[in-house]
Parts: structure tokens; sequence; C-alpha cells
């Protein structure tokens, strides 16, 4: 595993050790980035974007989003034995000036200070098949961590359905995996702000 493109290409990441996660391929987080390069969405570039990378892991995606330009990225994980590799990655990549790492779990994020301003993406990425990315959606809604005009990036099970409440705009098959593009939709908007 390893960043893909960017100021920061080819750092090598680093995973706990045996089959504590499920990390994103690298070929999916280029396809990703990809999409998101290439403006096919109402989103904002990329560039000085602020990111949050749910479920982190290792941080692979928010890294990415690093090395590509991002502004900061924060990270949400509560597996301490992932929270090593993390912090590693993050050094590795020398990022930590830009990067806040949040030790908790992602079903109750602690609200976004009134001094920080919503994010402009979201990776969420957790373990497949345990019913976890809509509450941690609703969650981070709740706590103010993103607006209507955030582009949320879910990686679920190919076979899962879309997550209920929130509209995908676009979705892409790798395999096992599926990568939903995702937004509010209109009824939720009013809420978080």
């Amino acid at each position: 595993m390893r960043i893909i493109a960017g100021d920061q290409r080819g750092v090598r990441l680093s995973a706990p050790p045996g089959r504590v996660l499920r990390p994103t391929a690298d070929r999916v987080r280029e396809a990703i980035f990809n999409i998101l390069a290439h403006g096919q969405f109402e989103a904002p570039a990329l560039t000085d974007a602020s990111v949050l990378d749910v479920f982190a892991g290792t941080g692979a995606l928010g890294l990415e989003a690093l090395s590509r330009g991002a502004a900061h990225a924060t990270f949400i994980e509560k597996s301490r034995i992932t929270l090593v590799s993390l912090r590693d990655n993050v050094e590795r990549c020398r990022r930590a000036e830009q990067s806040t790492i949040l030790e908790r779990d992602a079903l109750t994020p602690p609200p976004l200070s009134s001094k920080a301003a919503p994010v402009d993406f979201v990776f969420i990425d957790p373990p497949y098949r345990k019913g976890l990315m809509v509450p941690a959606l609703d969650a981070l809604r709740d706590g103010g961590w993103f607006t209507p005009a955030t582009l949320i990036i879910a990686e679920m099970a190919a076979d899962d359905a879309p997550p209920e409440g929130w509209t995908c705009l676009e979705s892409r098959r790798y395999g096992a995996a599926q990568v939903c593009f995702l937004g509010l939709e209109p009824s939720d908007q009013g809420q978080g702000d």
C-alpha cells in the first residue's frame, strides 16, 4: 500500500499485522481521486480542501488527499492497534501539521468546534455488513461536520444498497467493493447547520 500521486507519491504506508483491517485497494483509491479530479460533481476542488477520513484505518484516503493538495485532514479511528499505524503513516508522509487524529468511535464523534468550518469531503469506509454507515453519517451530520455542499465518498460491499437517507450521485464497483458518491437528501439539508 502506497500513496499513488501528488507530492508524497510512492510513500509506503504501514498497516497493523494480521487481518485487523481491509484497506482500500490502491486501484480503488486511484479511481476515486481520478473521479474527484475530473470534477464530475458540484463539489469544491480538492486543492486547499478540508477532508474527514472516518473509520480511517491506515489513513490512506486522507493522506492521499493531502498529497494531492488538500489543506487539512481529520482522521477518526478508535482501534488502538490501528492508531499506531495511522500515526506512523502521518509521520511518514510528513503531514502532522495538516492532520488531526481523533481517537473516537465514528458513531459518537465530537461536535465540530464552533471555530472550525465543515469539511469539503468525507471519506467513510466502515467494516462491511455491520450496519455502521448510516449511524456514522447521521452522527457526523448532527455534529455539524458537513453541509449540503460536502461530497461524501462511501466504500461498502459491492452487493450493499446505497445508505438510506442519502442521495447516491454515482456508484462504481471494484471487485468486492462499491464506492458511492453521496449527498444529503433534500429533506436532510437543514440539519446539522
